[in-house]
């Protein structure tokens, strides 16, 4: 599931975000200040930020920037909540690097519409309903996965397994990544649980002695492979 961080000093406004967000499939972080957001990003890459133009320590705008500037970040999407609404304000905040920007009050069908939008313009795969790599694919709305042309069944848990790495395909998680991707930074779960479930959905994908799509990197993580 794609992982939206909230950066936004509201509080009110931060839960009323992270709940319609969740709702709506999405894996929610939030902090209170641009320092604090900047850290979460630095520890974990979300795939979309909204960040609030007015924050605490660091501004919204300063954050952006920052996150301009990082190789990691670069291309990062990042859609800017402010109560600004001059022209002259909106043009800063796209020339300092924002995707999109969103005047408050807003509504939140129109956010989730943006947001939306957004993703399937800068990261096509994580909007898709139907992800494909190689002859693996899943149907995210029907929680179906076929591969090369047979359907394979997934446990909840695989399912989240897979979902995640086909939306980065080649890029290695560590199992700590990888526990608070599918599990949730608020579960306790310890990190050899990642290899049971990873040796369960190998064993599912490869059923009948098809090429195995998923690398193990000696400690370091998994990936699932460009070539697999």
């Amino acid at each position: 599931m794609p992982y939206v961080l909230v950066a936004e000093d509201e509080d009110s406004l931060a839960t009323l975000l992270q709940y319609n967000l969740e709702k709506e499939g999405y894996r929610v972080a939030v902090a209170g200040d641009g320092e604090e957001a900047l850290i979460r990003a630095d520890e974990e890459v979300p795939d979309l930020i909204l960040l609030d133009w007015m924050l605490p320590k660091v501004s919204g705008i300063e954050v952006c920037r920052r996150l301009r500037q990082r190789a990691e970040t670069r291309n990062l999407p990042i859609l800017m909540l402010t109560a600004r609404g001059e022209e002259t304000d909106r043009v800063r905040g796209l020339d300092t690097g924002a995707d999109d920007y969103v005047v408050k009050p807003f509504s939140m069908t129109e956010l989730l519409a943006r947001i939306r939008a957004v993703l399937r313009r800068i990261r096509p795969g994580l909007a898709d309903d139907r992800l494909n790599h190689g002859d693996i694919l899943v149907d995210r709305v029907s929680h179906r996965v076929r591969r090369a042309g047979q359907e394979v069944h997934l446990g909840p848990t695989e399912f989240r397994l897979l979902d995640h790495l086909i939306q980065h395909p080649g890029r290695v998680f560590s199992r700590e990544q990888l526990l608070n991707a599918v599990w949730g930074s608020d579960v306790y779960v310890e990190a050899r649980t990642v290899d049971v479930h990873i040796g369960r959905l190998r064993k599912a994908l490869n059923g009948d002695k098809l090429p195995d799509p998923i690398r193990t990197v000696r400690s370091a993580g998994y990936a699932l492979d460009l070539e697999g």
